[in-house]
């Protein structure tokens, strides 16, 4: 029979910071996170997990007397948040990242808007954001794509900064893959199931060093949000897409009558759509019993 969390570790957090290759700015950043907490009497530690670098990140971050995980090799940002979650000891966990580009002051306003939600994301959408503009068209076209699938708007889909529940965070645990897409994941996940997310808009500043997103991550988000609503809601996904083959199919044949035949490609549209339908109904049945409590 598991105890009950004493009161004093009820407000308490775990911070959570994954680092690879951050010794320009790791040192500053967990001080600049102290120097935010510390005058909230909030009851908190950090983690840090040096995701295989190759530079003197481990030893910068050991110096500031934090709790420290080294992985042996770069294993990805979803792989060493994972880690520090399971090291960690509270129950509201706190992730951001080691190059200086969220607010620190403003964790303790996302742990306060924390009652009554599982997740409380800070919305890069303040009045400092420093997004670099070839990043603007794909995150604004995944964020767009991701809030019809999800049913809800999404200020911010990926952002790095954000308060959780520990039995959120777990309960999707098998689903959250190793690599930057955790962060995705997780938005997705918990607003399908019907979590309570809340947005709070945070300003966004240039990191320190260089950035560790490349082109190719851009088409592993787009699958990744697919792939991610078929395993909750299928129907988004089949039922306009079977809708797409049979308007394709209406057409052709609406143009073979006036032409007085009827041709295979019009078939192949309805037969496109019949078949995308049924596999649609048949995912929503699967993915209703895999999802029943």
């Amino acid at each position: 029979m598991n105890k009950e969390q004493p009161e004093s570790d009820k407000r308490a957090i775990s911070i959570i910071i994954p680092a690879f290759n951050e010794e320009n700015g790791i040192a500053v950043g967990i001080r600049t996170l102290r120097a935010a907490l510390e005058p909230t009497a909030t009851q908190y530690e950090i983690i840090v997990v040096d995701d295989g670098s190759q530079d003197a990140t481990a030893e910068r971050a050991r110096q500031e007397q934090i709790t420290l995980i080294s992985l042996p090799e770069n294993q990805g940002y979803g792989a060493a948040l994972k880690a520090g979650i399971d090291r960690s000891r509270y129950d509201i966990i706190v992730i951001t990242d080691a190059d200086g580009s969220y607010p620190a002051e403003a964790i303790p306003g996302l742990v306060n808007d924390l009652d009554g939600y599982e997740m409380v994301v800070g919305a890069r959408i303040g009045k400092n954001v420093a997004i670099p503009t070839i990043r603007q068209p794909a995150k604004w076209f995944l964020g767009r794509l991701a809030s019809y699938l999800a049913g809800r708007n999404i200020p911010d889909l990926n952002s790095g900064l954000r308060v959780m529940r520990k039995p959120l965070i777990m309960r999707f645990k098998h689903l959250l893959p190793p690599g930057f897409s955790f962060t995705t994941t997780i938005t997705l996940a918990a607003l399908c199931s019907g979590a309570l997310v809340k947005y709070t808009p945070i300003d966004y500043f240039a990191r320190i060093g260089k950035s560790k997103i490349r082109a190719h991550h851009a088409v592993e988000f787009l699958l990744l949000i697919i792939r991610t609503i078929i395993y909750f809601n299928p129907l988004k996904i089949f039922l306009p897409l079977g809708g797409f083959f049979f308007l394709g199919g209406l057409l052709k044949f609406s143009y073979d009558l006036s032409n007085g035949n009827f041709s295979e490609t019009a078939l192949f549209g309805f037969l496109g759509a019949a078949i995308l339908w049924a596999v649609g109904l048949l995912s929503d049945q699967i993915t209703k019993i895999a999802l029943r409590p």
